[in-house]
């Protein structure tokens, strides 16, 4: 699968929750609930992680209060790394960077779990680089 990048600089393609992931593999979903919680905080039940990405037209979110979607739309950006305003408080919300995961975790991060939970949300890194291009 090619490269899906989202407005916030989160890689769709990498997330278990992305719908073609999810029918690939529906096991993930309990993984992913699991992991979520883990390194952020937050539970979703399974059933209800199945996401269609946020470049999609009309589609169904896991984040329906995601602050970031609607303002890179009505700019007419394809993501945050295009704004005048990066970084801004909307995306500071959802900012993903590994060092400060590991430090509030206060633990090492196993390669699978990087893989699963922080690669496909690590959006700090990749909007950085795309801003710098």
């Amino acid at each position: 699968m090619d490269p899906i990048l989202t407005r916030c600089g989160y890689r769709c393609d990498l997330c278990l929750a992305y719908r073609p992931n999810v029918e690939q593999n529906p096991a993930n979903r309990q993984k992913l609930s699991n992991g979520w919680y883990k390194y952020f905080g937050f539970r979703l039940p399974p059933e209800a992680i199945c996401c269609d990405g946020c470049m999609s037209e009309n589609p169904r979110l896991i984040d329906q209060t995601c602050p970031v979607r609607p303002c890179v739309i009505e700019k007419g950006l394809d993501n945050c790394s295009q704004c005048e305003e990066y970084v801004c408080a909307k995306l500071t919300e959802r900012l993903v960077v590994l060092e400060e995961v590991r430090r509030r975790l206060g633990a090492e991060i196993s390669a699978d779990d990087y893989a699963c939970f922080i690669l496909p949300y690590e959006n700090r890194k990749r909007l950085d680089a795309l801003k710098e291009s």
